[in-house]
C-alpha cells in the first residue's frame, strides 16, 4: 500500500470570467522511504500540487475541483486528504505531513527565537510541558548539525546564516517525526556548500526516520543527487515519470529532454578555455575571443577595503570585514567571475563599485578614471559607465511603472536621447534583450520572472554602460530561461564590447559563462586566475571544496559526494582590535595567483 496515491487531481484559481484549471488529472505516488523531485518550470504546478497535498491551497484561494489524494496514516488507515475537513488537516500536518518551504526567512517568525517555534509544534502534538519541548529543541537542531544548539535556542530568525535558517525550517518539519516530508525548493537560494550539506542531511534523516520525501526542483543536478524516481511537469500535467536513472539516461519527452539540455554540467568545457553559449533548440554554438586585452582596463580595484562598524548601546563592539584588500582588473570584453559562499564578500566588493556602500579605503579606477574624489560631474559618468542587475527582478523594478518607463528613466537622466526618439530607443533594447516592443505598456506583474531579468538588463544597457555588475542575476531563474539569459548576456558582450563582473556561487553557470575567475573567502580574494586553470587545476583549499559540493547532473555518480567537509564558514565579524592577515597571492602559473596562509587557517 502506497504511502501517497494521487489520482484524477484536479485543482483550480478563480478568475475574472470564472474558475482557472491549474493542473489537470494529475497521477503520482510515493512510498514510504522513497524519494519523489517534482521537476519542471515555473508555472508548471509543482507547488499547488504540494498545497494540495497539505490542503494549506484552501488558504491561498484555490481549490480541488476533482480527484482523490490518498494517505496512509499512522494507524494504517487510508484517508482522503482532498476531503478531510481543515480541523482534521490541522491535526496530521505535523505528525503525519511535514512541508519545507522554499525561502525560510519568510517562512520564520521574525518576533520569535528558533527555540520557541520549534517547541511550539512539539507542545502542541506531543503534549510535551515547555522544559522537555525546548530540551527536544535543542536535540533537534543538534540533529540538523547546527553547532552550539543549545545557544542558539535563544537567537532569532535574522541572526542565522541562510543555510543555518534552513536547517531550523528542517527541524520544525521533523519535530513530530512526520510519515511524509514535502521540500518545496528547500535549497534554491543555498550556496554549494551549504546545499551539500542540507541535500545530506535530509537523505540521512529520510533513512533514520523511514520517511516518504516529496522534493519539489528545477535544478536537475539535485534530481541526480536526491531521487528515486522523477515526476516531471509541463502546465499542469504530468509529461513524464519514471525511475531517476533510466530518465537521465534516456528521458522520453521533448520537454524532459529539454529541461536536461540546459542544465550546466561543471567539467563540460574543461578542454576550452573560451566561454560557449548554452545550445538551445539546435542553434549553432559561437565560441569567440571577446577580450581586448591591449586596451585600458574597465575596472581596476587596488586595495579595496569595506568594512561595516558593530554598535552595542553606542559602543563599538566589533567590525564586520566584508572587503579586506581586493585588488583585480577587468578588460573590455571580459567576463570576470567573482564566486563564493553568502557572506564571503561579493556582493559588497560590487556594491563598493557603484558607491551603494562607502569603501574605507583602496582605490577604484573605471575606464581609466581615478573615483577617489567622487564629484558630481565624475559621479554622473560612473552612473552611465557601470550598471548593476541584481538577483531579484521584481524587487528592483518599481510597481507602479511600465516596463517602458523604467528603461527610458536611465535615457532621461544622462540626456542620451529626448522625445520621440527615447521611446524609439526603449523599443530597440526590449528587441536587443529579445522582448516585444508592445511589452513596453505592460507593469511587472503581468511578466514572468525570465522576462522581468530581461527587463533590467535592458534597463542597464540604456545608459550604454562599459561594465554591468551581475550580482546573482540567473540564480533563480529556471534551467530553460537561465540558459536563455545566459546566452543573451554573451550574445551582447560580443556585440557591444560590454564587461561583466560576474557574481555568484553557481560554479556551474560560472565556468559556462567566465574568462577568469576569483573566489572570495571572508572578504579576501584567496584564488585568481583564468577560469580553466582554476576550475581545473584548483590550489587554495576553499576553491577545492567549492568545486567538490557542486551537484553533478548524473545519478550514477551520487557517491562522489559522500566525504564532503561540513565545517561551517566562520563569522566575518571580529573585535575592533582584531585585525585580519591578509595573505599575499602568488603565482603558480599564467596569470593565476593563489593566497598562501599559514598553517591553521584563513586567518
Amino acid at each position: 500500500m502506497a504511502l501517497l496515491e494521487i489520482s484524477g487531481l484536479k485543482l483550480a484559481f478563480p478568475g475574472e470570467d470564472g474558475p482557472v484549471e491549474v493542473i489537470h488529472g494529475l497521477d503520482m505516488t510515493v512510498e514510504a522511504g522513497e524519494t519523489v523531485a517534482i521537476v519542471g518550470e515555473s508555472g508548471s504546478g509543482k507547488s499547488v500540487t504540494a498545497l494540495a497535498v497539505t490542503r494549506l491551497l484552501d488558504h491561498a484561494g484555490g481549490r480541488i475541483t476533482a480527484g482523490r489524494i490518498g494517505f496512509t496514516d499512522r494507524a494504517g488507515q487510508v484517508r482522503d486528504l482532498a476531503t478531510q475537513s481543515q480541523e482534521a488537516m490541522r491535526l496530521l500536518r505535523g505528525p503525519e505531513i511535514a512541508m519545507v518551504f522554499q525561502e525560510p526567512m519568510t517562512s520564520l517568525n521574525p518576533v520569535l527565537t528558533v527555540g520557541r517555534q520549534i517547541a511550539e509544534g512539539v507542545m502542541l502534538h506531543q503534549g510535551l510541558s515547555e522544559q522537555a519541548a525546548t530540551e527536544e529543541a535543542r536535540r533537534l537542531l543538534e540533529v540538523v548539525r547546527i553547532p552550539d544548539a543549545a545557544r542558539q535556542l535563544g537567537r532569532y530568525p535574522f541572526q542565522l546564516s541562510g543555510g543555518m535558517r534552513q536547517r531550523v525550517m528542517i527541524a520544525i518539519a521533523l519535530s513530530c517525526r512526520p510519515r511524509l516530508l514535502i521540500a518545496d525548493e528547500p535549497t534554491t537560494a543555498l550556496d554549494v556548500t551549504v546545499q551539500a550539506q542540507v541535500l545530506r542531511l535530509m537523505r540521512s534523516l529520510q533513512k533514520e526516520l523511514g520517511m516518504g520525501l516529496i522534493f519539489i526542483t528545477h535544478d536537475m543536478g539535485v534530481v541526480a543527487e536526491m531521487a528515486d524516481r522523477v515526476v516531471v511537469m509541463q502546465q499542469g500535467r504530468v509529461v513524464e515519470t519514471g525511475d531517476v536513472v533510466a530518465l537521465f539516461a534516456a528521458p522520453s519527452h521533448a520537454y524532459t529532454k529539454m529541461l536536461l539540455d540546459a542544465v550546466p554540467v561543471l567539467g563540460s568545457l574543461a578542454d576550452q578555455a573560451l566561454p560557449a553559449p548554452f545550445r538551445i533548440a539546435g542553434a549553432p554554438v559561437v565560441v569567440q575571443d571577446t577580450v581586448q586585452h591591449g586596451a585600458v582596463p574597465v575596472l581596476e580595484l587596488d586595495g579595496l577595503v569595506t568594512r561595516f562598524d558593530v554598535r552595542r548601546r553606542f559602543r563599538l563592539a566589533g567590525r564586520i570585514h566584508a572587503a579586506e584588500q581586493v585588488s583585480l582588473k577587468v578588460w573590455p570584453g571580459e567576463t570576470l567571475a567573482l564566486v563564493g559562499e553568502s557572506g564571503c564578500g561579493k556582493t559588497t566588493t560590487g556594491r563598493s563599485i557603484i558607491r551603494l556602500e562607502q569603501p574605507r579605503s583602496g582605490t577604484i579606477r573605471v575606464n581609466g578614471e581615478d573615483l577617489s574624489d567622487l564629484s558630481g560631474a565624475k559621479e554622473k559618468r560612473l552612473r552611465r559607465a557601470v550598471q548593476f542587475v541584481f538577483q531579484d527582478p521584481f524587487a528592483s523594478l518599481d510597481p507602479r511603472l511600465t516596463i517602458g518607463f523604467s528603461i527610458a528613466e536611465p535615457i532621461h537622466t544622462h540626456g542620451l536621447a529626448q522625445g520621440p526618439a527615447v521611446q524609439a530607443r526603449v523599443q530597440a533594447l526590449l528587441e536587443q534583450v529579445g522582448l516585444l516592443p508592445e511589452h513596453a505598456r505592460r507593469y511587472p506583474h503581468e511578466m514572468s520572472g525570465g522576462q522581468r531579468q530581461r527587463v533590467c538588463i535592458a534597463r542597464a544597457l540604456a545608459s550604454e554602460p562599459s561594465l554591468i555588475i551581475a550580482d546573482e542575476a540567473v540564480a533563480a531563474l529556471d534551467v530553460s530561461i537561465r540558459a536563455q539569459v545566459v546566452n543573451l548576456l554573451m550574445d551582447l558582450q560580443a556585440r557591444l564590447g560590454l564587461a561583466y563582473l560576474f557574481i555568484s556561487h553557481d560554479m556551474a553557470v560560472v565556468e559556462r559563462v567566465s574568462h577568469r575567475v576569483a573566489v572570495m573567502y571572508l572578504g579576501q580574494i584567496v584564488e585568481i586566475g583564468p577560469r580553466q586553470a582554476v576550475f581545473g587545476n584548483p590550489q587554495h583549499p576553499y576553491t577545492k571544496r567549492l568545486l567538490e559540493a557542486v551537484p553533478v547532473p548524473d545519478p550514477t555518480r551520487r557517491a562522489a559526494h559522500a566525504a564532503l567537509d561540513e565545517s561551517e564558514v566562520p563569522s566575518p565579524l571580529r573585535t575592533p582590535d582584531d585585525m585580519p592577515v591578509v595573505a599575499p597571492l602568488v603565482a603558480v602559473g599564467a596569470g593565476h595567483y593563489v593566497a598562501r596562509h599559514r598553517v591553521g587557517g584563513l586567518y
